[in-house]
């Protein structure tokens, strides 16, 4: 009862911060028709609104504990006992700075603070039931896999994240309290957003049996950039930490500045990034030099905005990511592959999944969370032999899981 309960409001609130973001980037993108229009002054006010949000959603932050950041490691270190569940102004100083933070155009993800968001709620369910301690620290961690069921519409993808990503086991009490929650969420999150998949696809034929080395080799080299997208994320952090003569704030700012730049060149070039997985996988064509340099721009400006100190995730700026590298990787390969092999949407989706994979090190997670954000199924497959050619090649290089190494600073810097 208390699990369901929980999950409907993880639903509501996750759900209503979802259609407030799609809100934010529709008027996001109002605004810069008018300063496309307003010539060379007219590029300066992404520039401004892009710094001034940073630096507002880095102040809301810089209020409350742990607000900064994806979030999921410290629900990570909740479940390992490491650190203490945060619920007192945690929901919204999450929803009102990631809201400015991803709204003004940052490179960053909803789902952490949607996560975040869930694993609160889900504290202060087990607090108010007065359940045992340990019942009340499974929900606050199934509650965490509702959030992500919620930013992705994806509630079995919720269930594996909890079980392979943040507790490593698979316990049915465990499973019990994330089905209802992530079931619950899902359902109440849909009426404020719709139930339809995040990223349509349309009708992809399966690829042919002879294409599956095609593919691990993708992966190969999907888990090689997912392990040098881990490293710079955390060399930019190091980075900004050694600025200690530049307040926090003004470092958010800096960041939002450049990135708003980028955005006056190119919307597509910043944000979360589902506007270009949605092209990318629907047929969009880009110019190789065009998926070359998005893909660079972005491979940067994700660790960077991340380093802002703002609410934010980097599920779904990974996913763009991996996107852009299958669709880069179909355009190169395609001249030596014979009629009636994988179009780019196949190689997108394993892409999203394979580049995930390299980072967060989840594959089962990355695989689930994709199919039923896109709908392709028949790429099973496909997915599964890229994940597991991601996960092994990272492995290989000496990546740590991105989460472990968030975890491990964040549990040192407090």
């Amino acid at each position: 009862m208390t699990a369901g309960l929980a999950g409907a409001l993880v639903g509501l609130v996750g759900g209503g911060f979802r259609w407030c973001l799609e809100h934010a980037d529709a008027l996001r993108g109002q605004l810069l028709e008018v300063a496309a229009g307003a010539g060379p002054v007219g590029r300066l006010l992404p520039v401004v609104l892009t710094a001034a949000g940073a630096a507002v959603a880095c102040l809301i932050a810089q209020r409350v504990p742990h607000a900064a950041g994806s979030g999921i490691q410290h629900v990570e270190a909740v479940w390992r006992q490491e650190a203490e569940a945060r619920t007192a102004w945690l929901v919204p100083a999450k929803f009102l700075g990631g809201l400015i933070a991803i709204g003004s155009g940052l490179v960053l993800g909803r789902e952490g603070p949607i996560v975040h968001m869930g694993a609160a709620i889900g504290s202060a369910a087990g607090r108010r039931g007065r359940l045992a301690p340990e019942d009340a620290r499974m929900l606050h961690t199934a509650l965490g896999g509702a959030g992500l069921a919620v930013a992705f519409t994806a509630p079995l993808g919720g269930l594996v994240f909890v079980c392979e990503e943040v507790t490593g086991t698979v316990r049915p009490r465990l499973v019990l309290l994330t089905l209802v929650g992530t079931v619950t969420a899902a359902a109440v999150s849909q009426l404020v957003v719709g139930d339809g998949p995040v990223l349509p696809l349309g009708a992809v034929p399966a690829p042919p049996l002879w294409m599956l080395p095609v593919f691990l080799l993708s992966g190969v080299t999907a888990g090689a950039l997912g392990a040098a997208y881990s490293a710079l994320v955390v060399r930019t952090l190091e980075v900004c930490d050694r600025l200690t003569r530049v307040p926090l704030v003004v470092r958010a700012a800096a960041i939002g500045a450049g990135v708003g730049a980028l955005m006056a060149l190119d919307p597509l070039l910043t944000g979360g990034g589902d506007q270009l997985s949605e092209r990318l996988l629907t047929g969009g064509s880009l110019t190789v030099a065009a998926l070359v340099v998005c893909l660079a721009v972005r491979f940067v400006a994700g660790p960077l905005s991340y380093a802002a100190a703002t609410p934010g995730g980097l599920f779904a700026p990974l996913l763009a990511l991996g996107a852009l590298w299958g669709t880069l990787t179909h355009a190169l390969v395609a001249p030596l592959l014979p009629a009636g092999s994988a179009g780019p949407a196949a190689f997108a989706v394993v892409g999203m999944a394979a580049v995930f994979t390299g980072v967060v090190r989840a594959p089962l997670t990355g695989v689930v969370l994709v199919v039923e954000m896109t709908g392709a199924g028949v790429l099973l497959l496909p997915l599964l032999i890229a994940c597991f050619a991601a996960t092994v090649t990272a492995n290989r290089l000496g990546s740590e899981p991105i989460y472990d190494t968030l975890r491990r600073r964040m549990l040192e810097r407090t």
